[in-house]
C-alpha cells in the first residue's frame, strides 16, 4: 500500500491519509468501511449517487482563457466561467478536503503512447477511486515521482456549491481550467462526470495533433478488420460492440491516427437498464467483484434488480476491459473499415439500416440525430428527438466542423464503409411503434461488417435519400423500408418529411460547410 506524504503543490493538505492506486480489494473495503455501498450477491459494489443520477450539463464550465478562448466552440454545451470563481471554488474544495482521507489514482488517458495522456484524479470517496481504477488505463509507474501528471482531476461530492453566491448554477459543478490543467468537479458522485470531463479534454488536444477523436466502441473481427460505432447513450453502442465473435477494443471513447484507432480508457461503463443475462451476456458477467454498479436497486438478497428503474433509468455498471472474454487488451486496432452510425429514432421513420457516402456521412456525423433517452440527464424521462453533433456535442469543445473533415479525410484515405443503424422505433413513433428487435439489429450489423452489403441492390430513399439495401440476411425484407411497417403510409410520409425539416433547421446554425455535404441531407420540402 503506497501512501503519499502531500499534494501540496495543489495546496490540498490534509490531516488525514493519502492512498495512491490502492488494489480493488483495499478500494472496496475501504468503500464498504466508510458505509459508500454494499457488495451485491456476485460481489459487485453497489453505490447510489443521490441527487445526480446522470450529467449535469448545464453545471460544466471551461475557464476563459487567452490560450483556448479563440478554439473553443462556445455556447450553450461550452460554458464559459472566470478564472476568479474557479479560484475562489478550489480554495473551498481544497479547505473542505483537509480532514479527509484521500484516495489518489495513477493512471492515463489512450492507448497509443504516443497520443497518451497521463492523468491523475484525486477523490474523496473510495468509490470513486474505484471507478477512475476500472475504466482509465493504469499506469506501470512504481511511484508518485516516476508519474508525469499532465492533468489533474479532483472529486469532491460532498462539497455543495452555494449556487448564484459562488458563480454557478446550483450546488454541483465540473470545471475545466487549461492553464492549470485542473478538473474541479464538485456536488456530484454520478461518476460518468470524471471520465466524460477527460473524454473532453482529449477532444481538445487531439486534433492539434492531427487525431480524430470519436464517441465510438470499437472491436475487431477474426479477419483483423475493425470496426467503430458512433452512438449516444442507449442506442446500442455497448451492447453491439460487445461482441462474442468480435474483439472489444473499446466501448465509448477512442481515436484514429494514421497508424489504426486506440481506445482512451481501460475498462466500460454500460448502462444496465433492462440488463438481459442471455441477450448481453458478457456485460451481465462482468458486473462481479471489482465493477461498480450505480444507482442499481437491490433485492433483499442484495441481487440486483436491472429491470428497476425507479432511482433512474440511467443506471451504471463500470468495469475494466479484461473482464470480458475477448477483449483486446492493447486498446489499439487497424483503420477502420466499417463505420457504424447508431440513431434510436423516436419518429420511427429512418431506416432500420442505410449505406451512406463520404458526403452523407459528414452530414449524419455533424448533425448526431438520435433521441434523448430516459434517464442520460437529469429532467428527460422519456425519449425526446435531438441532434447532438459527432453524437457527442456535450464533449465536443471544438466546432463540430473541425471533427467532421477529420472523418471525411479518413473516409477517403481508407475507403471507409459509412452505414446508419436505426435501433430506435419501427411502424410508429414512440408510444405507437415498437422497438426494432435487437435480433434484427445485430444481423444487420454483422452482414455490414462482414462485407455481405457489398455488391447487393440498394435503392435511395425519397426523403432523407440514404442508400436501404433491398436483402440483409436473417432479416425480413418488409421492415428494412420503414414505411412498409407503417399502417398509414400518408402519416409516415408527413412525419419523415417533419423530421427531414427539423435536420434542415439544425443544421442551418453549421457554418462554413460545402455545398455538397449540405445536399447530402435529407431532401427540403
Amino acid at each position: 500500500m503506497e501512501y503519499l506524504q502531500n499534494l501540496n503543490y495543489l495546496n490540498i493538505k490534509t490531516s488525514k491519509k493519502i492512498y495512491r492506486n490502492l488494489p480493488v480489494s483495499d478500494l472496496v473495503s475501504f468503500a464498504l468501511k466508510k458505509e459508500e455501498g454494499t457488495l451485491t450477491e456476485s460481489g459487485a459494489l453497489a453505490v447510489n449517487t443521490g441527487k445526480y443520477t446522470g450529467r449535469s450539463p448545464k453545471d460544466r464550465f471551461i475557464v476563459s482563457q487567452e490560450s483556448i478562448v479563440n478554439s473553443i466552440n462556445w455556447g450553450e454545451i461550452n460554458l464559459p466561467i472566470e478564472e476568479k470563481i474557479f479560484d475562489n471554488l478550489y480554495s473551498k474544495v481544497c479547505k473542505y478536503l483537509s480532514d479527509k482521507d484521500i484516495f489518489v489514482f495513477d493512471g492515463y488517458v489512450g492507448a497509443m503512447e504516443e497520443y497518451s495522456l497521463p492523468v491523475r484524479v484525486v477523490n474523496e470517496l473510495a468509490s470513486e477511486a474505484l471507478l477512475s481504477n476500472q475504466l482509465l488505463r493504469r499506469t506501470d509507474k512504481p511511484t508518485a515521482e516516476d508519474h508525469n501528471v499532465e492533468f489533474t482531476v479532483i472529486a469532491a461530492p460532498g462539497f455543495k456549491a452555494k449556487g448564484e453566491i459562488d458563480g454557478v448554477n446550483s450546488e454541483a459543478f465540473i470545471i475545466i481550467n487549461f492553464d492549470k490543467k485542473i478538473v474541479l468537479i464538485g456536488g456530484t458522485q454520478y461518476g460518468g462526470e470524471i471520465k466524460k470531463s477527460i473524454f473532453s479534454i482529449m477532444n481538445f488536444l487531439l486534433p492539434l495533433k492531427g487525431v480524430f477523436p470519436m464517441h465510438c466502441s470499437a472491436n475487431i473481427g477474426e479477419n483483423g478488420e475493425t470496426a467503430v460505432f458512433f452512438g449516444l447513450s442507449g442506442t446500442g453502442k455497448t451492447t453491439l460492440s460487445a461482441d462474442p465473435e468480435r474483439k472489444l477494443i473499446g466501448d465509448d471513447e477512442h481515436g484514429w491516427c494514421d497508424s489504426g484507432v486506440f481506445n482512451f480508457e481501460g475498462g466500460c461503463y454500460a448502462k444496465t437498464i433492462k440488463l438481459d443475462k442471455d441477450k448481453e451476456s458478457e456485460i451481465y458477467s462482468a458486473l462481479k467483484f471489482g465493477a461498480l454498479l450505480e444507482n442499481v436497486v437491490l433485492d433483499d438478497d442484495k441481487r440486483p434488480d436491472y429491470d428497476d428503474g425507479s432511482l433512474t433509468e440511467n443506471t451504471r455498471g463500470a468495469y475494466p476491459l479484461e473482464y470480458i472474454p475477448n477483449a483486446q487488451l492493447s486498446g489499439k486496432g487497424g483503420n477502420p473499415s466499417t463505420i457504424i452510425f447508431l440513431t434510436a429514432d423516436a419518429f420511427g421513420v429512418i431506416p432500420p439500416i442505410s449505406k451512406l457516402s463520404k458526403e452523407a456521412a459528414m452530414y449524419h456525423f455533424m448533425s448526431g440525430y438520435t433521441s434523448k433517452l430516459a434517464g442520460t440527464e437529469r429532467g428527460i424521462t422519456e425519449p425526446v428527438a435531438t441532434f447532438s453533433a459527432c453524437f457527442g456535442e456535450p464533449f465536443m469543445m471544438m466546432r463540430p466542423s473541425v471533427y467532421a473533415k477529420l472523418l471525411g479525410e479518413r473516409i477517403d484515405k481508407h475507403d471507409t464503409e459509412v452505414f446508419l443503424v436505426n435501433t430506435g422505433w419501427s411502424g410508429g413513433g414512440y408510444g405507437v411503434g415498437s422497438r426494432m428487435k435487437l435480433s434484427y439489429t445485430r444481423a444487420m450489423v454483422k452482414g455490414a461488417l462482414e462485407g455481405k452489403l457489398k455488391g447487393i441492390k440498394y435503392t435511395q430513399h425519397p426523403i432523407f435519400k440514404v442508400a436501404i439495401p433491398v436483402a440483409v440476411p436473417n432479416v425480413p425484407s418488409e421492415i428494412l423500408n420503414p414505411e412498409n411497417t407503417w399502417e398509414d403510409k400518408e402519416k409516415y410520409n408527413l412525419k419523415a418529411k417533419e423530421l427531414a425539416a427539423k435536420f434542415h433547421a439544425n443544421f442551418s446554425k453549421f457554418k462554413g460547410v460545402s455545398e455538397c455535404v449540405k445536399m447530402a441531407g435529407p431532401l427540403c420540402s
